[in-house]
């Protein structure tokens, strides 16, 4: 467990704190889509499905966006759901980098790969 942002990070992953108006990890995804990776998993551990809950669709808010004709904040929030297919997989105890790299071998296989480190 990192401690270096606590207390901001008490509640909430690094990887979800913001940086002007977005959160880190969601820079670390954009810039995958702008080199053209297509799919990637996200390796997660206890206290960070708001990670999941960022790249989820987000029914209620798209309807109140819509409901207050805020279309182009309602555009920005559809396109972070929709910019690459996410998979994610847990580690279960913080075992270290190449730990979590490891837990996402099944869903690489033998095809080439990229680490994209967002905390």
């Amino acid at each position: 467990m990192g401690t270096r942002f606590l207390p901001a990070t008490k509640a909430q992953p690094k990887e979800m704190l913001p940086l002007v108006d977005k959160p880190i990890i969601q820079y670390v995804v954009e810039e995958a889509v702008a080199s053209g990776i297509e799919s990637i998993i996200i390796v997660t551990g206890r206290g960070k499905t708001a990670i999941e809950n960022h790249f989820d669709v987000a029914y209620e808010l798209e309807r109140l966006l819509e409901s207050r004709s805020k279309l182009d904040l309602l555009k920005e929030i559809r396109s972070i759901s929709y910019m690459i297919s996410v998979s994610y997989v847990r580690q279960k105890e913080p075992l270290g980098l190449g730990h979590a790299i490891l837990m996402a071998r099944d869903f690489v296989g033998d095809e080439p790969f990229a680490v994209f480190l967002g905390d």
